[in-house]
C-alpha cells in the first residue's frame, strides 16, 4: 500500500490515468461470443463544434452507461465519430476565406472542397480531444466521420435503393429557403420563433369600378407575386364579387377571385392574397385552382426583375418602399401590431423565406409506418415516457423530407443528367456514358444531401453497412441512445425509420432524452447572452470528476438543468471528502488483516452493530443504484452514492470505527466497504476512483490492473439486514438529537454535559446499554443513563421513536442570557412571518410572481413557524 497525498489534485493525475486506459486498450470493443454485447453510438458532434455543457451532460451520461455495463460483464462498444455538418462547416470556412478577401466562387467547387478538407484536418478533431478530457471511454480506434469512405458508400447505397423503390423524387415545391446560406432547409431545420410584426391592411381595387376590397398581410413584399384573392364562400362580405376581377396595387396585374372553404374568415379581413411561389398555403391553393406561380425573389431574397421598380432591393427594404408607394397612391389603410411565428435558419438564424424551388424529397409515410409500430409494440422505449407521445404525434403527421441542399460541402446527390437526350441516371458510381443514347455529355446534379441523410444511417453505417461485417452482426441493434429533445425529429425518428427499412430491425432499444442546460435563471445558455459556462474552464478549476458528478447529480430525469458555477463545488467537495476518508483508511490498514472473503468472514464472525449496519447499507444502496441506472435515473443513483459515502460511511461509520480500528473485523469492513464503494462510484467519477484504487492492496496481476475492468460489486443479499439498519438508525437518531440540543443551546463541544434516556421496556433498555459507550463517545457526554427516567427540572427534551432524551441544563447554560436570546430570536422570526403573510395576501404580488417564487415563500413561512414552535418549547423547558 502506498499513502495518498495530503490533498487531492486532479490535474496531477487525470491525463496520465486516461493515457494508461487508452494504451491498455480498455475502451476497445470486439466481437466476443462468450459475452453479451452492449453498444452505444455517440450523437456525432459537428466538426465545427467545441465542448459545451450540453455535450458535457450528454457524454457523461453515455460514459456512465458504458462504464457500468463494462463492469457488469458486457462486451461494450461506444462508437465515436463526428458529423461533417454541411451548412455549418461551409459557413465557417467561407468566413475564414472572407478574412483573406476570397469568396468560394473565386476558388470554384473542387478547390473550395479541398479547402474544407484542409480545415477539417487542422480543426475537426478539437471536439474529440475535448471528449477525452471529459473521460469518455469511447472506442477511439473506430472513430468515424460522416463523409469517410465507408459512410459515403452507405449514403449512396441508400439513395439509390430509395430512388428505385419510388421513395425519392424531384419536385417543384414550396420549401424553406435561407437567403444567407442560400440553400433549402427541411421543416425541422426551419425553427419557428414568435416575433412582433405588423399586419398591413391594403386596398385591392375592383377592375372597372371605384370599389375595392381590403386585404391584410404580414409580408407586403410578396404581393408582387400575387395571382388571386381567395375568400370563403360563406363570407357574406364578398358575395357580390363573383365574376369580378381585382387589380394588383402598383403593378396593376389582373387577379381572379377564388372561393375556397379553407379560407379563415376571422383572420385579417377574411380576404387572402394568393402568392403560390412564396407561401405553402398559397402553393396548395395554386395547385388546386391551377394558378400561375410567379417567383419575385432571387436566391439572396432580393427582388428580381418581375418586381419592376423594386428590383435589386432586399425583401425588407422592398417592404418599406411598397408601403410608402401604397400610401402615396391612397391604397394603404393601416398597420397594426401582430405577433406571429416566423421560421428562422437553425444555423445562421436568418429569417427563412418560403420559396418555390425544384428539390429532392423522400416520401416518409411508407418509412414511418414500421417505425411507429416499433414504438407502439414496445420494442423501443422512451425515457421519460412522455416523449413517446411526442414522437408518435410527429410520425403520424409526418411530411416528406426535403433532402437537397444548394451548397458544396456534403454528399453530392448521385443523379446524372445526359445533356444530349435528357436521360436521368441514379447510380452509385459516375457513368462513363449515357445509358440511353450512349453519348458522354453527362453532368452530375450540383446539389448535396442534407447532413441528416448521412446521420440517420449512423447506428449501422458506422459498423460497416452495407457490408455484413462481424461487428454489425454482433453490436447491432445498439442498446441505448442518449440525446437531447431538440433532435428527436431531426435524428432519432429518422434513425428508427432507417433501421427498420435497411436493417429490418430497430437501431436501439432505449432512447433517453435529457433536458437542456440553462443558466440559473432558466435562460438557455448562449454566447450572445454571455451566460455560457465553459466545461473546460470548470475542469481546470474543479477537475473532471467534479464536473461530471455535479452535472449528473442536479439533473432530474428529462428535466432541464439550471446551472451556475458554484454548483460544481458539490462534486469538488465530494471528491475531497472521499480522498480524505480513503487516506485515513489506508494509513490505518494492516494488509495482513484484510485478505479475506467478505461473505465467508461475515458468516463466521460475530460483527458488532456498526459493522453489520454499514455492510447492509452498502449492499442496500448498491441494489438501489443498479435499479436507478436501469431506469435512467442518473441523478437518483448519484445522490444515493453521495449520501452513502459522505454521510453513512464517512460521517458515521469511520467516526465510530476510530475507537476500534485495530480490530480485525473493523479493518476488513473498512477496506471492503471502501473498495466496493470505489467500484460503485467509478462510472460517475472515473479518475479519482482509479487513483485511490491503485493504492489499495491488490493481487497486481493483469486482470487487476485497473478499476475500470473490475466487475461491478455483487449484491450480497444475505448481508442486507433490516434489523441492523433499524437499530443503527435509532442509535444515530439519539446521537443526532443530543448533538442538536448542544447546538440549539449554544453549548460548546468542550463543555461537559450528561443525558438520560427514558425507555418503556426491558428490550429497549438492553439495546441502549449494549450501545451506551458508542452513544456517549459520539455525543461527547460525561455520563449517560438509560431506564425508567423522569424529566429533570430545566432540561432540554427530544423524542426519538419511543425514547425520551433528557439533557439537564442546570449549571451548563446561563438561563437568563438564553431566555433573552430566545425571546429576541422569537421577535425577529415573528416579524419575518408577518412580512411573508402580508406578501402572500397581496393580490398584486400573487398575480404577477412566478409560481415557484410563491411556493418558496409559503415553504419559508412554514419553516419559520416551526422554528417559533421550537423556541416556545425551549422557553417552557427552562421555566
Amino acid at each position: 500500500m502506498r499513502e495518498l497525498a495530503k490533498a487531492y489534485d486532479p490535474h496531477k493525475s487525470e491525463d496520465a490515468i486516461y493515457k494508461n486506459w487508452e494504451c491498455k486498450g480498455y475502451f476497445r470493443g470486439k466481437t466476443n461470443p462468450s459475452k453479451k454485447p452492449y453498444s452505444i453510438v455517440i450523437p456525432p458532434p459537428n466538426i465545427t463544434g467545441i465542448l459545451h455543457m450540453g455535450h458535457a451532460l450528454n457524454d457523461t451520461i453515455q460514459d456512465i452507461l458504458v462504464r457500468f455495463n463494462r463492469m457488469k460483464g458486457f462486451e461494450t462498444e461506444w462508437m465515436p465519430g463526428t458529423d461533417h455538418a454541411g451548412i455549418a462547416t461551409q459557413n465557417v470556412v467561407e468566413k475564414k476565406l472572407a478574412k483573406e478577401g476570397i469568396k468560394r466562387q473565386d476558388l470554384g467547387r473542387d478547390k473550395f472542397i479541398d479547402e474544407i478538407w484542409r480545415w477539417r484536418k487542422d480543426y475537426g478533431s478539437t471536439i474529440i480531444r475535448q471528449l477525452k478530457k471529459l473521460g469518455c471511454s469511447c472506442d477511439w480506434d473506430r472513430t468515424r466521420f460522416t463523409m469517410d469512405e465507408g459512410l459515403s458508400e452507405a449514403v449512396l447505397e441508400v439513395f439509390v435503393r430509395l430512388y428505385k423503390k419510388g421513395l425519392i423524387y424531384r419536385g417543384n415545391y414550396i420549401i424553406n429557403w435561407c437567403p444567407r446560406c442560400q440553400t433549402a432547409l427541411s421543416d425541422e431545420e426551419s425553427q419557428h420563433k414568435d416575433v412582433d410584426g405588423l399586419l398591413y391592411h391594403i386596398k385591392y381595387p375592383v377592375k372597372g369600378s371605384k370599389e375595392f376590397i381590403v386585404v391584410a398581410t404580414t409580408r407586403p413584399e410578396t404581393m408582387l407575386g400575387d395571382v388571386a384573392i381567395a375568400v370563403n364562400p360563406k363570407d357574406k362580405r364578398y358575395k357580390d364579387l363573383k365574376d369580378k376581377t381585382l387589380l394588383l396595387p402598383i403593378l396593376n396585374r389582373e387577379l381572379k377571385i377564388i372561393y375556397d372553404p379553407l379560407v379563415d374568415m376571422k383572420f385579417g379581413t377574411g380576404a387572402l392574397k394568393v402568392t403560390p411561389a412564396h407561401d405553402p398555403v398559397d402553393f396548395g391553393l395554386g395547385q388546386k385552382y391551377n394558378l400561375e406561380q410567379i417567383n419575385v425573389m432571387n436566391e439572396d431574397a432580393t427582388i428580381n426583375s418581375i418586381g419592376g421598380d423594386y428590383e435589386g432591393m432586399d425583401r425588407l427594404e422592398a417592404r418599406e418602399a411598397i408601403i410608402t408607394d401604397l400610401k402615396d397612391r391612397g391604397l394603404f389603410i393601416k398597420s397594426e401590431a401582430h405577433r406571429h411565428a416566423v421560421g428562422h435558419c437553425y444555423r445562421c438564424h436568418t429569417m427563412v423565406e418560403p420559396r418555390l424551388s425544384p428539390q429532392w424529397f423522400v416520401k416518409m409515410k411508407p418509412l414511418a409506418e414500421p417505425a411507429i409500430a416499433a414504438v407502439n409494440e414496445g420494442r423501443i422505449k422512451f425515457y421519460p415516457e412522455r416523449w413517446t407521445k411526442v414522437y408518435l404525434d410527429w410520425m403520424n403527421n409526418i411530411r416528406d423530407w426535403c433532402i437537397s441542399r444548394q451548397i458544396w460541402w456534403g454528399h453530392r446527390i448521385p443523379v446524372y443528367y445526359c445533356k444530349d437526350c435528357g436521360e436521368v441516371m441514379v447510380l452509385k458510381l459516375p457513368p462513363v456514358k449515357c445509358s440511353k443514347c450512349g453519348l458522354q455529355n453527362i453532368e452530375q446534379d450540383p446539389d448535396v444531401l442534407d447532413t441528416w441523410f448521412s446521420s440517420w444511417l449512423w447506428p449501422f453505417s458506422t459498423f460497416g453497412w452495407p457490408k455484413e461485417s462481424p461487428e454489425l452482426k454482433y453490436f447491432y441493434p445498439t442498446n441505448s441512445l442518449v440525446t437531447a429533445q431538440e433532435i428527436i425529429f431531426f435524428w432519432v425518428a429518422r434513425m428508427i425509420m432507417a433501421g427498420m427499412e435497411f436493417m429490418r430491425d430497430i437501431p436501439f432499444k432505449d432512447v433517453y432524452i435529457h433536458g437542456t442546460v440553462r443558466d440559473i435563471t432558466g435562460t438557455k445558455m448562449s454566447k450572445s447572452l454571455g451566460n455560457v459556462i465553459d466545461p473546460l474552464d470548470m475542469i481546470k478549476k474543479y477537475g473532471t470528476d467534479a464536473l461530471r458528478f455535479s452535472i449528473v447529480s442536479i439533473t432530474s430525469q428529462g428535466q432541464d438543468v439550471f446551472l451556475s458555477e458554484n454548483k460544481f463545488e458539490l462534486g469538488r467537495n465530494f471528491a475531497n471528502k472521499l480522498w480524505n476518508a480513503s487516506r485515513f483508511i489506508l494509513m490505518n490498514l494492516k494488509e495482513e488483516e484484510i485478505a479475506v472473503d467478505l461473505c465467508v468472514f461475515f458468516k463466521e464472525s460475530e460483527l458488532a452493530l456498526p459493522e453489520r449496519w454499514i455492510l447492509s447499507r452498502l449492499y442496500s444502496n448498491l441494489n438501489d443504484v443498479e435499479r436507478c441506472l436501469g431506469e435512467y435515473k442518473f441523478n437518483e443513483a448519484a445522490n444515493i452514492i453521495y449520501e452513502f459515502i459522505w454521510h453513512e460511511f464517512c460521517d458515521w461509520y469511520i467516526e465510530i470505527a476510530k475507537s476500534t480500528i485495530t480490530e480485525k473485523s473493523v479493518q476488513v469492513v473498512l477496506y471492503k466497504v471502501l473498495e466496493k464503494s470505489l467500484r460503485m462510484l467509478h462510472p460517475f467519477m472515473p479518475f479519482i476512483t482509479e487513483e485511490i484504487w491503485q493504492k489499495l492492496p491488490r493481487k497486481n496481476d493483469a486482470a487487476d490492473d485497473s478499476i475500470m475492468i473490475q466487475p461491478w460489486p455483487h449484491v450480497q443479499k444475505d448481508i442486507i439486514s433490516n434489523k441492523a439498519e433499524g437499530d443503527m438508525k435509532c442509535v444515530i437518531n439519539i446521537i443526532t438529537a443530543i448533538r442538536n440540543i448542544r447546538s440549539v443551546w449554544n453549548i460548546p463541544p468542550s463543555r461537559e454535559m450528561s443525558a438520560l434516556i427514558n425507555v418503556h421496556g426491558k428490550k429497549d433498555e438492553e439495546f441502549l446499554n449494549e450501545n451506551m459507550e458508542m452513544i456517549k463517545r459520539l455525543s461527547r457526554l460525561s455520563s449517560l443513563e438509560a431506564g425508567k427516567k423522569s424529566k429533570p427540572k430545566n432540561s432540554a427534551v427530544s423524542v426519538v421513536v419511543t425514547f425520551e432524551v433528557y439533557v439537564p441544563l442546570e449549571g451548563v447554560i446561563d438561563f437568563d442570557k438564553e431566555r433573552a436570546r430566545l425571546k429576541k430570536e422569537e421577535e425577529r422570526i415573528s416579524s419575518e412571518i408577518k412580512s411573508i403573510a402580508a406578501r402572500l395576501k397581496n393580490r398584486h404580488f400573487t398575480s404577477k410572481a412566478p409560481e415557484d417564487v410563491i411556493e418558496k415563500q409559503k415553504a419559508r413561512k412554514a419553516d419559520l413557524e416551526l422554528q417559533i414552535k421550537k423556541i416556545k418549547d425551549n422557553l417552557r423547558n427552562i421555566g
